[in-house]
């Protein structure tokens, strides 16, 4: 039976921030010049601000940046916070729970701290409908952490007429090491805050209908994206969804109630060349649109960079490629149940301009968490169902915008992408191996050719990725 849509929907544009830094003076409110107004009634669907876009954050192009700097390639929503409404950008992190805003731009640097000074602040004297509840927090992230002191204000999404009142939030004293708010989109009340988060007020002062909202981040040189809170839309993705259940807080690694799922396996598929799996990587994993990067294990970190011809990391710990694998029409596939999602050698690797511009795989290594970031994120459509306890996943697409409401979570099991992919995901079972077993070089199971992890493939042996663009002497001259 087809989904049933209603056109009570909220959908809220983000804006993949490219990196940018100028000279110039930055604007005390970021621009809302050329702001489409909302296509039909009840649905908003703007279009991405890009930070290299200089009617909007610049007059000049940016200079040169460190890989340090994180701004270049986040994702940021508009909210409109008080009344009169103030414009402020905030970071869209599926990987924690609260809202908050005004970092401490002092604390930043480079293009971190320019991009900073552009996303706006709030300033609750010049609201008429906030009010300060006396207390405070310290809110910690895998990098910074913000000192808040909580007030309830009316919030608008940009192009929206409904606003969401009383709604709770931080607003930061001290931060250290933040280049901007963060909007929170995890769980909430009852099971990561005692408070209802912005989901939550979302439902609860029936925004949407159902709780959910699906995240298509958009490629790189498509350099647009939406979010629809309770809603979806079906022009950022073919075929239909697979289901992928949340490893219950209890039963996962950081005892955190988090969208972790089980990964069964990661492989790459170079062209031309047989496809490579590698051992050891059937494992949790949670989704983080708040991490540039993918983190994985070191040693899954270390033999995925070999095949990409890099031996170790640089003195800061990332992995630096050649910038012709972005030209390679290969893919780093990850396979969950009944799923593969393809990610292009493009989207995986991180590209920072410059004058001498580098490249960096956009994985690395972690002892600590498993999580699929952007650099996944950008190649697959998610909808994340509060109301099921549950991941819907497929290969991202884009060939059009037609966001559209959810009457109920039933909703989600049939719907039907209308996009065709050239990178279509994979649906049926896996062949990923049970377990974290262990293996040899040149294992083959099912009839994949498995390689473990800590393994060292040879470029010859691998038939791979420089063989095909760049000559071993280029490869090493990207080293030096």
């Amino acid at each position: 039976m087809a989904p049933r849509f209603s056109l009570r929907c909220l959908g809220l544009v983000f804006v993949a921030f490219a990196r940018s830094a100028a000279a110039s003076p930055a604007p005390s409110h970021p621009s809302t010049d050329n702001i489409i107004p909302p296509h039909d009634e009840g649905c908003v669907h703007l279009p991405i601000i890009h930070s290299t876009n200089v009617n909007h954050f610049s007059t000049k192009r940016g200079v040169q940046l460190q890989l340090a700097n994180r701004s270049d390639v986040a994702y940021y929503a508009q909210l409109s916070i008080g009344t009169p409404p103030q414009p402020v950008y905030v970071q869209l992190d599926t990987g924690s729970f609260e809202l908050w805003v005004n970092p401490d731009c002092s604390r930043v640097s480079g293009g971190d701290a320019v991009f900073c000074e552009r996303a706006g602040r709030y300033d609750s004297q010049k609201s008429s409908t906030v009010e300060s509840l006396g207390t405070s927090k310290t809110l910690r992230y895998g990098i910074g952490e913000a000192n808040v002191s909580y007030v309830t204000d009316t919030i608008t999404l940009a192009g929206s007429t409904t606003a969401l009142r009383d709604v709770q939030f931080g607003v930061a004293s001290q931060s250290m090491d933040t280049f901007s708010g963060i909007l929170g989109i995890g769980y909430g009340s009852g099971i990561a805050t005692r408070y209802l988060n912005f989901v939550d007020q979302l439902a609860a002062q029936n925004a949407t209908k159902v709780k959910a909202y699906t995240l298509a981040l958009g490629s790189k040189d498509e350099q647009e994206g939406v979010i629809v809170f309770g809603g979806v839309d079906t022009s950022k993705f073919s075929g239909s969804l697979t289901r992928l259940p949340i490893i219950p807080a209890q039963s996962s690694p950081d005892k955190v109630p988090r969208f972790w799922v089980d990964m069964e396996s990661i492989t790459i598929s170079p062209p031309g060349y047989p496809q490579r799996t590698y051992q050891n990587t059937k494992m949790p994993v949670f989704l983080d649109s708040g991490s540039t990067m993918t983190l994985l294990p070191p040693n899954i970190t270390r033999a995925i960079a070999e095949d990409f011809g890099v031996k170790g990391p640089d003195a800061n710990g990332f992995f630096r490629i050649d910038c012709a694998l972005t030209k390679v029409n290969g893919t780093v596939d990850f396979a969950f149940n009944g799923l593969t999602v393809k990610v292009p050698y493009k989207e995986l690797i991180r590209e920072v301009p410059g004058v001498k511009p580098a490249c960096f795989l956009g994985i690395t290594p972690s002892e600590t968490f498993t999580l699929l970031g952007d650099t996944f994120l950008r190649s697959a459509y998610a909808v994340f169902d509060f109301e099921n306890n549950a991941i819907w996943m497929t290969q991202a697409a884009n060939c059009g915008s037609t966001p559209a409401a959810l009457n109920t979570a039933n909703d989600i099991q049939t719907l039907v992408g209308v996009c065709g992919t050239t990178l279509s995901a994979v649906s049926g079972s896996t062949s990923a191996l049970p377990g974290f077993e262990s293996g040899s070089p040149g294992t083959t199971v099912n009839g994949t050719q498995r390689f473990s992890a800590g393994s060292v493939v040879s470029p010859s042996g691998l038939g791979l990725l420089w063989a095909l663009c760049v000559s071993i002497a280029t490869m090493a001259r990207v080293l030096v």
